[in-house]
């Protein structure tokens, strides 16, 4: 039976090569997408069973571009807001307690313009001139929601400014989707399928195709590596412990707990999405930076220490529990005199397009991996047959 070559070939169906799939596809391409797994989704996908839980973002953040594509689009769906009252248990821990308010210091940096903070000089020396030493410290350590990194104060001062502004805005950017991010995977393929997407799932590459069209790699940056062969793709990223936690519901748990003397973050998910575990437990998940000398136990240390403070007594009420590491899976970070331009290019020359959360484009978490998608459909159309427009 004779086959009809796709204009475009898509490797990996997370939420980078689902934006890409469906992009080409609006532009009138034949699109095949190829996803190694069995489900679609990568690091956006919601784990099944009784608690949802997630291995990578958890968030869309309302000013961002893919925010507003998803929601043009319809695949936005139904979200999950906080309640008042549990936006006010959010906890900062700082001098080695809980505290209902996060030092000044890091509220006065805040009022600083993301574009006035220097490239070439770490967050650190850069925040310490204006706020101080402890200061500086906390406000690098709140940081950690949207770069879990363990020294968040070692990086690019104008990369740190823009996330802690970002992760601080007051209305919140942040907003959860109901369900998961399984649930925007789910529409968005759904709109793949529709468009005529070919979704072959539990399909490994193991070479990139040749003879046909152009070739978008939406895989893991260590997995393009060995893909392309190229030993060029790196970039520095992070070490985090994972924590998932479901515990029996008490009056007065905690929401967020902040970490401000080292980097952390834990969150209560079921505060905004009760669907997440089932009725009585709460499901709580966090990650904690660890060094790269550091083990995934001494994330796990730090963990239960915001974990006795921030919600009593649960060691007698936990129902389920996972621990993990993430190691290089948390997506870019830049160290000082570097920018998202100089991380590995998009385009690798011979029809091959590289999109992720560590490459060369603009944004914050998720949105790397969207922005380099649109922007690799629209080179490899732009090059494709004719009567193809441009993304």
């Amino acid at each position: 039976m004779a086959t009809t070559t796709p204009d475009l070939t898509v490797i990996g169906g997370g939420f980078a090569g689902l934006t890409a799939a469906v992009t080409a596809a609006e532009a009138g391409a034949s699109v095949t997408l190829h996803e190694s797994h069995h489900t679609l989704g990568g690091r956006a996908r919601t784990a099944e069973g009784p608690y949802r839980t997630h291995d990578g973002p958890h968030a869309l953040y309302s000013a961002g571009p893919h925010w507003t594509w998803l929601k043009q689009r319809d695949l936005l769906g139904p979200l999950a807001p906080i309640p008042p009252v549990e936006g006010s248990r959010l906890r900062f821990h700082h001098r080695g307690a809980l505290r209902r308010t996060p030092p000044l210091a890091l509220l006065r940096l805040l009022r600083r313009r993301s574009e006035h903070a220097p490239v070439d000089v770490d967050f650190m020396t850069w925040a310490t001139r204006h706020v101080g030493e402890e200061g500086a410290r906390a406000a690098a350590h709140y940081t950690s929601v949207a770069l879990f990194h363990h020294d968040p104060g070692s990086l690019s001062a104008a990369f740190v400014q823009e996330r802690l502004r970002r992760s601080a805005k007051v209305p919140p950017e942040a907003h959860y989707p109901r369900g998961g991010w399984a649930s925007v995977i789910d529409r968005m393929a759904a709109r793949a399928w529709n468009l005529g997407v070919r979704v072959e799932t539990l399909s490994r590459v193991d070479s990139v195709p040749t003879g046909g069209g152009p070739v978008i790699v939406a895989t893991s940056l260590d997995s393009a590596r060995r893909l392309l062969g190229d030993s060029s793709l790196t970039w520095a990223s992070g070490r985090t412990t994972l924590i998932d936690l479901a515990v029996r519901t008490r009056r007065g748990d905690a929401f967020i707990v902040s970490g401000l003397d080292f980097p952390a973050w834990l969150e209560r998910f079921t505060a905004q999405d009760r669907s997440l575990a089932p009725r009585g437990q709460q499901l709580v998940q966090g990650h904690i930076p660890v060094a790269p000398h550091e083990s995934k136990a001494d994330g796990t240390a730090r963990a239960e220490r915001l974990l006795d403070l921030g919600f009593p007594g649960w060691r007698d009420r936990v129902t389920w529990r996972r621990d993990a590491l993430a190691n290089g899976r948390t997506g870019a970070v830049d160290l000082p005199g570097t920018t998202w331009r100089d991380r590995p290019a998009i385009d690798r020359g011979d029809g091959v397009y590289l999109v992720g959360d560590q490459v060369a484009a603009p944004g914050v978490l998720s949105e790397v991996s969207f922005n380099s998608a649109v922007e690799a459909t629209t080179l490899a159309l732009t090059g494709s047959r004719p009567g193809l427009r441009a993304a």
